[in-house]
């Protein structure tokens, strides 16, 4: 991994499955498998902003990426509901995006599949654009839907806003991606489908040894947490149905 007169490598902190990103210059450098290459190809072709555009590789044969500036949250917090919609938007042009291409297979689209707001960079407090393509595949969009519904919009924090402000929330995201239809009927489902899939994906974390974050009480502390969630999002499942009404 080479650097230019003058630059250094910088770790970017936050990956919590990548190890080795660093920042070079303008760039990023980490592993980018051939699908991600071409999807960030094939978002770059069809005019979509919201993505790091894909530059090659290095002599280490990691990836380049363009470097998008802006802040990337940590943490998971409450988010305004010009945030959430904005993120919404956002989503819905990548999905559109795919749409068509032989990236897609058999499905509609292709996903992220995690579209949380630590894998999105805020530029003037707002949603601009995602960035970790790692997990990203051909899926349905109630996939990156629900999961987004879940973590931009659904607590089950004691200090996290109302049930009925939770749901209320979850209509705004739903109502700004244009989900519509069965999709919109089966979107608590699908919350609940991501949640249960985030005990299995951090289940898997304890057997690899190579992640950033490999402390078994911080994979066991993720499982409890997913856990919780299923449990609130179960328990007022139809607070969340009737918002979406």
């Amino acid at each position: 991994m080479e650097a230019g007169p003058g630059e250094s490598a910088i770790p970017l902190e936050g990956g919590r499955i990548t190890p080795g990103v660093v920042r070079i210059g303008d760039t990023v450098r980490r592993p980018v498998s051939p699908f991600v290459a071409a999807l960030l190809g094939l978002l770059e072709e069809r005019g979509y902003p919201g993505a790091p555009r894909y530059l090659g590789q290095d002599t280490s044969h990691r990836g380049i990426l363009s470097f998008v500036p802006g802040a990337v949250p940590h943490r998971l917090r409450p988010w305004s509901d010009a945030q959430i919609a904005a993120a919404a938007t956002l989503a819905r042009a990548l999905h559109d995006a795919t749409r068509g291409s032989p990236l897609t297979g058999r499905h509609p689209v292709v996903c992220h599949h995690d579209l949380g707001p630590y894998n999105t960079v805020f530029q003037g407090g707002m949603p601009a654009a995602f960035i970790d393509f790692d997990e990203a595949a051909p899926g349905s969009p109630l996939e990156d839907v629900g999961y987004m519904a879940w973590l931009w919009c659904v607590s089950s924090k004691a200090q996290a806003p109302a049930v009925q402000a939770q749901a209320a929330q979850v209509r705004l995201l739903t109502d700004a991606y244009g989900l519509s239809g069965p999709d919109r009927s089966a979107l608590v489902d699908a919350m609940l489908e991501r949640q249960e899939r985030n005990v299995r994906f951090w289940q898997r974390m304890r057997e690899r040894t190579d992640t950033v974050e490999t402390a078994a009480r911080q994979i066991d502390d993720r499982i409890a947490w997913s856990h919780r969630e299923w449990a609130h999002t179960a328990r007022y499942r139809h607070a969340f149905e009737s918002a979406l009404g």
